[in-house]
Order: structure tokens, then sequence, then C-alpha cells
């Protein structure tokens, strides 16, 4: 493999240079005239300058590469100088990428940076299908960053200060009674649920209400449920014509939610993901049986209304009120697991699930394999997640009217139905 090592290197330099130019090519048409750099031919060419530099250097000394660096850099920035000079006011992407090329072509054939070989070509592919997918993805990202408001930026940045410089600092082991305290897990898991549910939240900002109510609820069901819930309920109140498109969209928000807790526990505890899968399944696939019958009743109905009215799951103190309720939670579930068996673990499953899934989630995963068997672990969690459909379902039958709350409430049932019987599979496996 040694001494075909140049010529791999030298392939993968033109392809990551290929990969990028073919995007910039495909872009031309939205630049103006001879604004183009270059596309499918120069970024692969610049790539290879790149890579037989690197080449030439291992002989000859750094001087070969910095000298066809400076060398791009001076073209750039000519070229650059005559558009401003001609009044062609643009940004300088273009002239990133071929830097980019360069440097991948580079990368591509250095040794000692990234070893070994089979590493670096994964590292050069990774950031050539990166750099593409952005540079392809300008209309998506001028629209998020446009969506967002300045209050979402200034919770986001609040919120990675936590993430990124206190966390870090957070002490990594147990304190309190009962010895089951983490602040570094409490930390940890503060993030993760934030981050999933800014992904849902994102999402609804960037997509809008006018996608439909169907849409809503599958997005809506990463960030809340139960927003989800009320906001059609009132929906449902208003317009009477919407009350099956609106309990489709509670309906799927619910099934999202079973989804994301099942993703949960395999992030934080892969070795409890088989028992959850089973009851977190069905219900799951009874949510999407009974989200198709909604959708058939609901296909003449039209109107979305206004908006659903998410919070920002970045803001600081959401964040941290979601800390001290996993801390309570994960307190008072070792405590009834400890003193009360696995009867006092399935109460405290339906108590906190009542007010928020992702809490009493967490907390089993956290204890399960310990002091709680799995298949325990894996009913609290379902308990809490059909106490919180509970919740949902008498929200919407008070709130949203007869008509609305009927077919939401025969859908949550049947879904939990479906969980229970996955439950007893779990229990039987």
């Amino acid at each position: 493999m040694t001494e075909y090592e140049p010529f791999v290197s030298l392939g993968l330099a033109a392809a990551a240079g290929l990969l990028i130019g073919l995007e910039r090519e495909r872009s031309a048409p939205e630049q103006s005239g001879d604004a183009f750099l270059g596309g499918a031919r120069t970024h692969p060419l610049f790539a290879l300058v790149g890579g037989v530099a690197t080449l030439a250097s291992r002989e000859l000394g750094p001087l070969v590469l910095l000298t066809a660096l400076l060398a791009l850099v001076a073209f750039l920035v000519v070229n650059y100088h005559g558009d401003v000079q001609r009044d062609r006011g643009r940004g300088i992407t273009s002239e990133a990428a071929f830097l980019l090329s360069f440097l991948l072509g580079a990368l591509a054939c250095t040794r000692g940076v990234v070893e070994p070989t089979s590493r670096r070509i994964f590292a050069v592919a990774g950031v050539a299908v990166v750099a593409t997918f952005l540079l392809s993805a300008k209309p998506a990202t001028h629209r998020l960053a446009h969506t967002l408001s300045r209050e979402d930026m200034a919770s986001a940045l609040k919120f990675l200060i936590v993430a990124v410089v206190v966390l870090p600092l957070l002490p990594d082991r147990t304190f309190g009674p009962l010895d089951v305290l983490n602040p570094a897990d409490v930390g940890r898991f503060m993030v993760l649920i934030s981050a999933m549910s800014f992904v849902g939240y994102a999402g609804i900002r960037l997509l809008g209400p006018e996608r439909g109510l169907g849409l809503t609820g599958v997005v809506g069901g990463l960030v809340s449920s139960t927003a989800v819930t009320l906001s059609m309920a009132g929906r449902a109140r208003e317009r009477a014509e919407l009350a099956a498109p609106a309990a489709m969209a509670v309906v799927l928000a619910s099934t999202i939610m079973f989804a994301r807790v099942y993703a949960i526990v395999a992030v934080v505890n892969p070795a409890l993901a088989p028992a959850v899968a089973f009851p977190m399944g069905a219900a799951a696939a009874g949510g999407l049986g009974a989200s198709l019958w909604l959708w058939l009743r609901s296909r003449r109905a039209a109107g979305t209304g206004a908006p659903v009215p998410f919070t920002n799951p970045f803001e600081l103190s959401a964040a941290l009120k979601f800390a001290l309720l996993f801390g309570v939670v994960l307190l008072g579930s070792k405590a009834a697991a400890v003193h009360l068996g696995p009867a006092g673990s399935y109460a405290a499953g339906v108590v906190a699930g009542a007010t928020d899934v992702d809490a009493i989630t967490l907390s089993m995963a956290r204890l399960s394999g310990g002091q709680v068997a799995p298949q325990v672990a894996a009913t609290t969690i379902f308990l809490g997640a059909a106490s919180n459909t509970v919740v949902k379902a008498v929200m919407a039958a008070v709130l949203g009217g007869w008509g609305f709350g009927r077919r939401v409430v025969a859908a949550l049932l049947g879904m939990l139905a479906c969980g229970a019987a996955g439950v007893a599979v779990a229990w039987l496996a």
C-alpha cells in the first residue's frame, strides 16, 4: 500500500476539489457574468496543485507549498480587486472555496498529521462533503438567519456559554443523599434535551405554520407535544372544521414524543434501548396508524391559523429549570426504588411523567442496571409517557370541544393500548 500512497492521495485531492467545484459550477447561473471564478475543472486543478506541492515539499522543503499557496492567494486578491474596481459587489465565498480546495489537496498528501491513511481519507472527504453542503445550503441558511430573532440568538449564546464554558468545570462525581446527584451528568443531560428540542424549534421557525398542521405536529413533537395539544385545542374550538386536522397534529406530536423518548434512552443508556424499543415502538406504530386515519378524514379541511407558541429551548432559565426538575426526579426515583421497590418506581413514573417525560426518562436510563432492573426501568418510562399522554387527552377533551376531544382521546388511548402490549412483550423477551 505504501508504494501506491501518492496516487491514492492525489486521487483523494482531485475528488475533494471536484465535489466542491461541481457545486460552484451548479451555482454559476446565480452569479453575475464573469464574476464566476471556476467550477468542476478549476477546483480539482487547484486541489492537485496543493497535493503536488505537498509531495514535492517532502524532498524540497516547505517553501514549495508556501509558494503555491501565495500564488493562489495573489490570484484571488487580484481577481477580487478587479471585481471591486468594476463595482461588482459580492462576498468572498468563492475565494474561500478555492482556498479550501487547495488546502484539502495539501492535507490529502500530508503525512504525520492525520494517520493512518484511512483516517486521513475520511477526514478530507468529510470536510469536502460538509463544505459542499454549506455552499449549497445558502438559501436555507439565509432564511434561518432572518427567521431567528435577536432574542433567539441571545438565548442560544447564553446557553452555549453554559454548555461550553461552565459544563466542563462541573465536578464529575456524585453528591447528596443516596449518592445519586452528579452535577456533570445533570449538565450533560440538560444540554442533550435542549439541543434535541432546539432542532424542532428551529424547524418550526424555518418552515412556518403555512406548511400545514401535520408538519407542525411532527416538528412540534420534538419541542413540546403538550404545547401542540394546547394550541390545537384552542384552534379546533374556534373552527370546528379543523377538528380532524388539529387532532392529527396532536397525535403526530405524541407519536414523535414516543420516538424521542427512545432516542434519549439510546443515547444515554444503549443497554436499556432494546427493552424500551418494544413499548415505544408499539405506541409510535399505533400513533402512525391513528394519524393516517385522521389524515384521510381531514384532507378537505383547509387553513392553519396562528402558529403554535413555542418558547426557545435554549432559553437559559428554561434549561436551568429542567436541570432542577431532573435532579428532583432522579433523587425521588432512586428513593422510591430503594425504599418501595418496583412499585415505587412505577409510582414515580406516573407522577413525574404528568409534568415532564424527559426527566423521568433520563432518571430511569441513569438508574437502570443498578438499583433498577432494565424491565422495571422500561416499564417506568412507558408509564411516564402514558401519564403525560393521559394529561394531553384530558386537555384535548376539556379545551377543544367534543368533536376534537373524542378524536384525540380515541387515538391516544389506542396508542397507549399498543404501548401496553409492547410492555408485555418486553417482559416476556
